[in-house]
């Protein structure tokens, strides 16, 4: 087997480990998890502190998983022969790379300000300060799965239909 396929196919599938890790971590933790610990234990001390506990846990996992995805995604980008570098708009594939990388941009932020700001105040944060960390959540599920669609366009746009 040829060696740079081997090489291309550990980065493709490390770039989608870190992709399941953080984007079905925000979609577990926002549609799973949270609405399961407000059911079982209500709104109160226990519920804020068995989420603290998870996000602390997950919020690592994102970090490694924003860091492999920066330089697989850079491998990974290099190898597309549409590729016409970081936030150009020539072509097609490489415009929609740059809305995908702008819309990953607006994500990262999410997650940093959720945790370096939000985070630091869980244990003190009011019912406003809670709100606006869920919208933040939920505004990042919808960014992923965007992220995931704009995904798949480009494998599409890269790749021989299938039939």
């Amino acid at each position: 087997m040829n060696p740079k396929l081997i090489v291309f196919t550990l980065v493709t599938f490390t770039h989608n480990l870190f992709t399941a890790a953080w984007i079905g971590g925000l979609i577990s933790i926002g549609l799973a998890s949270m609405p399961a610990a407000r059911e079982v234990l209500g709104k109160g001390p226990q519920t804020k502190k068995l989420m603290n506990a998870v996000q602390e846990r997950q919020r690592w996992l994102v970090y490694v998983s924003i860091a492999g995805l920066i330089i697989t995604g850079l491998l990974m980008a290099r190898q597309a022969p549409a590729f016409e570098g970081l936030f150009a708009f020539t072509n097609l594939y490489s415009s929609l790379l740059t809305i995908k990388h702008i819309l990953i941009l607006i994500m990262i932020a999410i997650a940093l300000w959720r945790s370096l700001v939000f985070g630091n105040r869980q244990k003190s944060a009011n019912s406003s300060q809670e709100k606006w960390s869920a919208r933040l959540l939920f505004t990042n599920i919808v960014l992923g799965i965007t992220v995931l669609l704009s995904s798949a366009v480009l494998t599409a746009l890269t790749s021989t239909p299938i039939g």
